[in-house]
């Protein structure tokens, strides 16, 4: 570590009262937004004390304020619920470690924003669900987090990132850098722009759902990947929900879907063989299950017809994103290689494609496990 990067550490820890000596501090995780470390704090009592200290990126995320806003209230009132049911609040809900002066906050010399949590220690964070137990157990945690918080007035939360789910947007982004052809990509991706135009209509199906009132509008975690559950190392049971830099005002059955298009097949999101890329319906089944589960009859009757649009919908939007990008020039999405972004989108709309010909089987799944 750079002796500028030590000058910020100490600028910013001295900012913290962590009850005890700083014994070290290490780059900690694999996210690519937050800069990450873990801080390891030796106690009067001679115990080590473990804490994760995370820069917020200013690129991504512009009101470092309102973030906290959504992060500090959102936790809080988990606390209140978990504790009310006999839990452990300390591990089942991240916890917002006030600067010595207070604040959620602190911002240095620089203008840089940080926070510390303390660290939830004797768990798993991991990248994949290795067997479906570990995919069902992310799915209760997910199905839980919407539960405690589906009496939390979602309307008072920021929007940290503008229009994130908003797939009649990304459609109109999408256009625009069709008309645009910046770069002569169009005539490379005409199966997969005839697909999107196919598939206009299908972009306002949930927002004109939560226009009408149909659905209603929940606090959304909008990145519900297996990394972002903490799992108990001994129980391998899914205990803490982290990531909540974009927590904000969304529909739950997106939630549920981000879920569906990352984690039931197989393959990588690149794969250029998509006779590889398949949409598991037992997968699907498996955290069907457990999100219900999880949720507790907290969802009303419309999210649950509209589950499968969850899915659906995630699915085609990241699609969109990717397809995007490639148009106007691969500025959102790093890549290693030509054409990547190309071969994302082409995996997102092959899982589409199956959802489609497996439609009445996923409307079938949830009427199962709802009766």
């Amino acid at each position: 570590m750079s002796s500028l990067a030590e000058q910020s550490l100490q600028e910013v820890l001295s900012a913290y009262d962590l009850g005890g000596e700083i014994a070290g501090t290490l780059r900690y995780g694999k996210g690519h937004i937050n800069d990450t470390f873990c801080v390891y704090v030796q106690t009067p009592e001679g115990d080590c004390r473990r804490y994760i200290l995370q820069r917020m990126s200013a690129a991504a995320f512009k009101h470092p304020d309102q973030l906290m806003a959504n992060i500090v209230g959102v936790t809080e009132h988990l606390r209140k619920k978990i504790l009310a049911a006999g839990g452990d609040a300390d591990r089942e809900t991240l916890t917002v470690l006030p600067t010595a002066k207070g604040e959620s906050f602190y911002t240095d010399s620089e203008g840089g924003a940080w926070r510390v949590y303390p660290f939830v220690e004797n768990t798993l964070c991991l990248q994949a669900a290795e067997t479906p137990e570990l995919f069902y157990a992310s799915a209760q945690a997910f199905g839980r987090f919407q539960a405690m918080l589906s009496d939390y007035p979602a309307d008072t939360l920021y929007e940290t990132i503008e229009k994130f789910h908003d797939t009649e947007n990304r459609y109109r982004n999408f256009e625009k850098a069709l008309a645009a052809d910046a770069l002569g990509r169009a005539a490379t991706a005409q199966p997969e722009i005839q697909f999107v135009l196919d598939h206009k209509a299908d972009c306002s199906v949930a927002l004109e759902a939560l226009r009408q009132g149909k659905l209603p509008l929940r606090v959304t975690h909008n990145d519900t990947k297996l990394n972002n559950v903490l799992m108990d190392k001994d129980s391998l049971q899914g205990i803490c929900i982290i990531d909540l830099d974009t927590v904000m005002p969304g529909l739950s059955i997106n939630d549920f879907g981000d879920s569906i298009r990352f984690g039931a097949n197989h393959s990588a999101e690149d794969e250029q063989d998509l006779s590889k890329v398949n949409f598991d319906i037992e997968l699907y089944d498996v955290y069907t299950k457990g999100f219900l589960e999880g949720a507790a009859g907290a969802l009303t009757p419309a999210e649950l017809e509209y589950m499968p649009w969850g899915a659906k919908l995630m699915t085609l939007e990241c699609g969109i994103r990717f397809l995007t990008d490639y148009l106007e020039g691969d500025h959102y999405f790093h890549t290693q290689r030509d054409g990547q972004n190309l071969d994302r989108c082409r995996t997102q709309f092959k899982l589409v494609r199956d959802m489609e010909e497996q439609w009445s089987a996923m409307q079938d799944v949830v009427k199962k496990y709802t009766r």
